[in-house]
């Protein structure tokens, strides 16, 4: 590829680029009454929010569906070919039904609509065409209308699929805000994302426990203590007292610091050289507390505490690195 080459791509992509970012700020002037009643047909909607739409408009009612969906407004995708062939059983008259088509006729979507009239659901329209018979049936119609699309051809849906979009997340943040969604909502919708595992999981989630969790007494010499953190394939182990208390923990740091002044301490009990009083951690603890804790005490693992300071497991600063707590 030569300079040249180089230079056309470029130019290429910042057209395209450019087109497109205009068509948005020409949408943005255009919000006004129509996009305030589709605000409210949506937001007082009592049942879901179904998207439906054919092609690359479908695919973006897809991700308007699942968007909405997480930011608190319960909503179904239904392919407008599928819906004819039973599908038109996941919707109720209490739901209203958001349709992209640019043209506003596409074959699928017009044979959809009387059957969409019939279940008595509310249209809301996105379309290119307000002279459609998807805007004659609609309650509102939003005016994705562009000038021109990014395509060379002026064929493939590319700017007209992209102010659906950005029309849509307007849609989905709009409602979030005006439904009072807290990033508690969005963690207990997202509980395997960063934010949801920050915000929900909890120590017991993730700690070690039974054979992966050494706990040895505090007269068991410090050879066989190794011996047990080895078969854990753990870094410490938690050492109790005769009535299954905790009495402290012995780590790879204490190892490495006791084996530089003592040649005889493999043979000494590991209550003599273990680390007393440690730093401890409940089961119900949020997991990204613990993590504060490891952090600020610069320790990699903690023992997990239950009643009567009986140990229950023990947390290792990687499970929470591997949990995504970071």
């Amino acid at each position: 590829m030569n300079k040249a080459d180089k230079r056309d791509i470029l130019a290429s992509a910042e057209e395209v680029l450019n087109i497109e970012a205009k068509a948005i700020s020409e949408i943005t002037k255009s919000l006004g009454k129509e996009f305030l009643l589709a605000v409210d047909i949506l937001y007082k909607c009592r049942g879901r929010v179904v998207t439906s739409g054919m092609g690359k408009a479908g695919i973006i009612a897809q991700k308007f569906s699942a968007t909405l969906s997480s930011t608190g407004t319960p909503s179904i995708w239904l392919h407008p070919a599928e819906a004819l062939h039973g599908d038109l059983g996941r919707v109720s008259e209490d739901d209203t039904v958001v349709i992209l088509s640019y043209s506003g006729e596409t074959e699928e979507i017009r044979n959809l609509i009387p059957f969409l009239k019939r279940i008595g659901t509310k249209i809301v329209a996105l379309t290119g065409n307000l002279k459609s018979t998807l805007v004659e049936f609609s309650d509102v119609a939003l005016n994705v209308g562009i000038e021109k699309e990014a395509c060379p051809l002026g064929l493939a849906p590319t700017t007209s699929t992209t102010v659906m979009l950005v029309l849509c997340d307007a849609l989905s943040v709009v409602l979030q805000k005006l439904k009072g969604f807290r990033r508690e909502d969005f963690a207990l919708f997202h509980p395997r994302g960063s934010l949801g595992k920050r915000l929900f999981l909890r120590v017991s989630d993730i700690m070690r426990r039974g054979k992966a969790n050494p706990a040895v007494p505090v007269d068991m010499k410090v050879s066989r203590v190794l011996v047990k953190i080895t078969q854990a394939r753990a870094g410490a182990a938690t050492v109790v007292d005769k009535k299954g208390r905790l009495a402290g923990i012995f780590t790879d740091g204490d190892l490495r610091r006791h084996l530089k002044n003592d040649s005889d301490l493999i043979n000494k009990a590991v209550g003599q050289v273990m680390t007393k009083n440690p730093v401890t951690v409940s089961c119900d603890m949020l997991a990204s507390e613990a993590m504060l804790i490891l952090q600020k005490r610069r320790i990699d693992e903690v023992p997990v505490v239950g009643e009567n300071s009986k140990p229950v497991g023990m947390l290792d600063i990687q499970d929470l690195l591997k949990a995504g707590i970071f």
